[in-house]
């Protein structure tokens, strides 16, 4: 039963060896060996920049990390003397009501963004 077989798929075999042209399949096999090396050469590229990113990724983060730390400390900050300004003009207004001008004046006054209001 093997035998068969066997002698079937050489003779295949050799009908597709006749199909093809031997000049053809070296001509694939050396474009296939130049698209291998560029593709080993991209490889090669694509990994030095990725080890290139990830070290200056580790720079940055540090940096980004400390100033965010550091910016969340000034908004705090920030916070807490906002919170002062308003306790203060709250009982500067309790103690002499006319000190500021009414909203229909203040707006000449102070054309400054109102920073607390969400955008």
């Amino acid at each position: 039963m093997e035998e068969p077989i066997r002698e079937a798929s050489q003779q295949v075999s050799e009908e597709f060896k006749t199909l093809v042209n031997a000049q053809d399949l070296n001509s694939l096999r050396h474009l296939q060996h130049l698209i291998l090396g560029r593709l080993q050469d991209s490889n090669a590229v694509l990994s030095h920049y990725n080890d290139f990113a990830e070290n200056c990724f580790a720079d940055v983060s540090l940096e980004f990390s400390r100033n965010t730390r550091l910016l969340k400390s000034m908004k705090a900050d920030l916070d807490y003397i906002f919170l002062k300004l308003r306790s203060i003009k709250s009982k500067i207004l309790a103690t002499y009501p006319d000190a500021f001008p009414d909203e229909s004046t203040s707006d000449a006054f102070d054309r400054r963004p109102d920073l607390e209001l969400p955008q």
